[in-house]
């Protein structure tokens, strides 16, 4: 079965920082965009970053430009989502996925992981 699996979340300050991991099981991570979504309590789910296979092109959602950093780490076959600054707002379920282009759109992954929770709160 083909599938992502996400680590790396917590509970964390305001102001703080976590870094995100995603590896992928059954499949070679370092031939797909890879995308991080997230989805709060109540609300949909949204595109949060995007990173193409190679690694040069990368995309965020305004709330989190200057804040978040999308890597990979193709020899590893590793992406990561480090997140500094935290919010309260960033509060959600983190989930990797990866598909064939990056795209902020969820609809455009194949392979879902169960996500990770982040919390940020005082």
């Amino acid at each position: 079965q083909l599938h992502v699996v996400e680590s790396g979340g917590g509970l964390v300050q305001p102001g703080g920082t976590l870094r995100l991991s995603c590896a992928a099981s059954g499949f070679t991570l370092a031939n797909y965009a890879v995308g991080w979504f997230r989805q709060a309590p109540g609300k949909e789910r949204e595109g949060v970053s995007c990173i193409t296979s190679s690694g040069g092109h990368r995309t965020y959602r305004d709330s989190v430009k200057d804040r978040f950093t999308i890597s990979r780490d193709n020899v590893q076959n590793m992406v990561y989502l480090e997140m500094n600054s935290l919010k309260p707002e960033d509060t959600a379920v983190y989930y990797c996925a990866a598909g064939p282009y990056a795209l902020l759109s969820a609809v455009t992954y194949q392979h879902w992981g169960q996500g990770t929770q982040v919390t940020v709160s005082s």
